[in-house]
């Protein structure tokens, strides 16, 4: 007998995201067989409303639905302090290997093909609530007292620029379209800039701009990588306009940066990807 099988399942709170009431009917029977209470939403931000509502103990979480998909939904619920520490596993039609390895980029811990077999819902299910609650139980709020106030106060507004700028850091070579962006997040454009500016003194692209030559900063003194391998590696499209755009900001040019650092580069601190704290307003900007 393998350790799962030998796990009591807990009960728990689970929230189903799903538009698709219909295929839900078995899934629904067999969860509340096994003692769980069920709460619903039918679309993606209002599975991230009732999430930071009710606090759930796991998250099925469907990715294609009408309006925003579940990937803005758990990224949503990654940036929220709140919402970080509840387990998402994503429910889906899709085989394909690049959309389930998104869903757990986006930090899903699992993820269920449709159509799926109650049981194996089960255990999966049974399987992540026993790995949850093997935690400290203060282990969420110990976390979230450590996050700057500026990540443990998020309100709606903060948590969509925290979801942004985390997506923003994950791949500064493909930063997508503003659009694109706002969408994937669950937003529209015009919102997410306001709350740029609002929250950071800055405009998204010039949150995208900076990040891309802090990083560049930190690949030419930590890295051998060439000044255009490093150009590349952030985004630009062009070694000389990154060396232009590198001058402005830091008053010389790559090539020159990282000779004066010499011996000394190894000492820059490497910025965390994981976390990635806004920024109080500058004046100015």
């Amino acid at each position: 007998m393998s350790y799962w099988s030998s796990v009591p399942a807990r009960r728990a709170h689970i929230l189903l995201v799903d538009d698709n009431i219909d295929e839900l009917q078995l899934l629904l029977a067999a969860l509340r067989g096994e003692g769980h209470r069920i709460s619903m939403a039918f679309d993606a931000m209002q599975g991230y409303r009732r999430a930071t509502a009710l606090q759930p103990d796991l998250i099925l979480l469907d990715v294609r639905m009408g309006g925003a998909d579940g990937f803005a939904t758990c990224r949503l619920l990654k940036a929220d302090p709140s919402t970080a520490h509840i387990p998402v596993i994503f429910v889906t039609s899709s085989a394909s290997v690049e959309e389930r390895l998104m869903g757990l980029h986006e930090g899903a811990v699992d993820y269920i093909l449709k159509p799926y077999e109650p049981a194996e819902v089960l255990a999966r299910v049974s399987v992540h609530l026993v790995l949850a609650s093997s935690k400290h139980p203060r282990a969420g709020l110990a976390a979230a007292e450590s996050q700057p106030d500026i990540e443990r106060e998020a309100g709606p507004d903060r948590v969509i620029a925290l979801a942004a700028q985390r997506l923003v850091m994950s791949d500064l070579a493909n930063v997508p379209p503003l659009p694109e962006l706002a969408e994937r997040v669950g937003t529209h454009e015009k919102r997410l800039s306001r709350v740029f500016r609002e929250l950071t003194g800055r405009t998204v692209f010039e949150f995208v701009r900076e990040a891309r030559l802090s990083e560049a900063r930190r690949l030419l003194a930590e890295s051998a990588l060439s000044v255009e391998d490093v150009a590349l590696a952030v985004g630009f499209s062009s070694a000389a306009n990154f060396s232009t755009a590198f001058r402005e900001r830091f008053q010389e040019r790559p090539s020159g940066f990282r000779s004066t650092l010499g011996g000394k580069a190894a000492s820059l601190p490497r910025p965390s990807r994981s976390t990635v704290p806004l920024p109080m307003p500058v004046s100015g900007a």
